[in-house]
């Protein structure tokens, strides 16, 4: 799986870009072939608050993407919390794409052959 981690505002350790590629691996690993980029930020700087955010692209096929962003107070937990959500979201998208191939699959599907059979009454 291709991680492209970045930050602003704060400092991007080593264990910190551990984590991330961990929690990402556990969440969305089933689809290894995506591409992630994930955004690490401190909105507030050293004012405090709720303000550690983590925003996450995954790029999909045909050009479509899917965004998530969470905001906590705690790093670790905005990483939690988005990366499950992004589980769900791409589980989402990508079950209607198979809706829809599956859809157009059936309207192109060949006629019932009983139904060229003569009436046996």
């Amino acid at each position: 799986m291709n991680i492209a981690i970045q930050s602003n505002g704060l400092i991007l350790t080593e264990s910190l870009r551990a984590y991330v590629h961990r929690r990402l691996e556990s969440s969305v690993g089933w689809a290894l072939t995506r591409r992630l980029a994930v955004w690490l930020s401190d909105i507030n700087g050293p004012r405090g608050g709720r303000d550690k955010r983590c925003k996450i692209q995954i790029s999909l096929d045909h050009g479509k993407t899917i965004v998530i962003e969470d905001t906590e107070e705690d790093l670790y937990a905005a990483i939690d919390l988005a990366a499950e959500r992004a589980d769900r979201a791409l589980a989402r998208q990508l079950a209607r794409g198979r809706a829809f191939a599956h859809d157009k699959a059936t309207t192109l599907a060949p006629p019932d052959q009983a139904a060229d059979l003569p009436d046996q009454g």
